[in-house]
C-alpha cells in the first residue's frame, strides 16, 4: 500500500489518495469535450440549404450572428439590440483574435432584411462576414 513518514506504528495515515480524484477529473473532461460543440445550438434557426462547399464547425471562439425569423439578433447565444451590435462585435473580434462574422441568418427571412444587415455590418467597419447554410441532401 503506502509508506508512512511516522516512526509510530498503527498511526493513522494522513496523506491524501489522488487515484479517484484522477478518475473523477478525467470522467469530467471527457463530459466537457462532448458537450462543448453540442452547447452553441442555442438559436433555433431553418438555414437555407446549399451544396456542399466548405465545412464549418462552429465553436465558442468564432463570431456567430444568428438573425431569427422575428428579426431578432443573436451573438451567440446573447440577444443583442440593433445599436449595440458593432460594438459587441468588435468586441469579440478583439476577445477571439478573428475578424470574420459567421451570418446565421433563417431561411424565412426576406432577403432584403439580410442585405440590409450585411450593409448594416459593413457600414460600420466589418466586412469579413461568411454565411452559414445547410448542405443539400
Amino acid at each position: 500500500m503506502g509508506f508512512s513518514l511516522n516512526n509510530k506504528k498503527g498511526a493513522p495515515i494522513s496523506e491524501i489518495n489522488v487515484t479517484p480524484l484522477v478518475d473523477v477529473m478525467l470522467v469530467l473532461l471527457v463530459i466537457f469535450m462532448i458537450s462543448a460543440p453540442l452547447m452553441f445550438s442555442g438559436i433555433n434557426l431553418d438555414l437555407p440549404k446549399t451544396k456542399k462547399v466548405n465545412t464549418l464547425k462552429i465553436t465558442n471562439t468564432q463570431v456567430v450572428l444568428s438573425f431569427s425569423p422575428g428579426l431578432e439578433l443573436y451573438l451567440g447565444d446573447q440577444k443583442v439590440l440593433r445599436e449595440e451590435l458593432i460594438p459587441e462585435i468588435k468586441a469579440l473580434f478583439k476577445e477571439h483574435n478573428t475578424q470574420v462574422v459567421y451570418l446565421r441568418a433563417d431561411y424565412e427571412i426576406q432577403y432584403g432584411h439580410v442585405a440590409k444587415l450585411m450593409a448594416f455590418l459593413k457600414h460600420g467597419g466589418i466586412s469579413q462576414i461568411a454565411l452559414v447554410t445547410e448542405n443539400e441532401k
